[in-house]
């Protein structure tokens, strides 16, 4: 049985999650739906692979993608989990660079893929969304710097707090008096993203679960109490 296709409203609101989409009025995100093209991907598909042609940008329309790389010495890094109504490979449309990293499917997904070949014709005939795009552009930048500076400047409680609310406001759902995250991420996962060690994040989930912050159940992180990640914040 062929799988129908995802309704318009929702590969809209996959690109209005994005703040480089955001920018643009409602008439040139349509422009852009007309040219755009949706893609299936199977559970454990490598959609992209370092190195490749930075041709195109994805728009994930169900699904979850893994974004990573392999170090020097064979082990898996994760840079990034996304799920429906985040993007990945937007810069792409602008620079035409190779891939920084793999993108993989870590269950199965659909994406709407939006072409370099067909974006550029667009960005030159809306002059001024160059302008409105150049501000996101900026607004990224000082992004990337606040969050190399919160690795410098605080601890790997207060990373993996901070990483742990971002991951119940994103992917949370209710489950009993806590918020389950509806997103199974190893503890080198999450290490990777909080740029730490498996063993010290090991550590400190152990911690909070001894504590009644956190819970697991079925793979699935569970936050409890999340007033008391709030502390650790700050």
């Amino acid at each position: 049985m062929r799988t129908p296709r995802i309704d318009v409203s929702i590969k809209r609101e996959a690109l209005l999650g994005s703040a480089f989409f955001r920018s643009m009025r409602a008439e040139e995100i349509d422009e852009i739906l007309a040219f755009a093209v949706e893609r299936r991907f199977p559970r454990g598909a490598t959609l992209v692979s370092k190195g490749d042609p930075g041709s195109s940008m994805m728009a994930v329309l169900a699904g979850r993608l893994r974004i990573g790389n392999v170090s020097a010495e064979g082990k898996e890094v994760t840079l990034n989990v996304i799920g429906p109504g985040e993007i990945v490979g937007e810069i792409a449309l602008l620079d035409g660079k190779t891939r920084s990293a793999d993108v993989v499917a870590t269950e199965d997904t659909t994406v709407l893929v939006v072409e370099r070949r067909d974006f550029l014709p667009f960005l030159y005939r809306h002059d001024t969304l160059v302008e409105r795009l150049l501000v996101v552009l900026c607004d990224r930048l000082r992004r990337t710097s606040g969050a190399l500076e919160e690795i410098a400047l605080f601890d790997l409680p207060a990373r993996l707090a901070r990483m742990l609310i971002k991951l119940a406001a994103d992917y949370g759902r209710p489950d009993g008096e806590g918020v389950r995250i509806a997103m199974k991420l190893s503890q080198r996962d999450l290490s990777n993203l909080v740029a730490s060690t498996r063993e010290s994040v090991n550590k400190q989930l152990k911690v909070w679960r001894d504590s009644g912050i956190i819970d697991l159940v079925d793979g699935h992180l569970v936050v409890l109490k999340q007033d008391s990640l709030r502390a650790l914040v700050g």
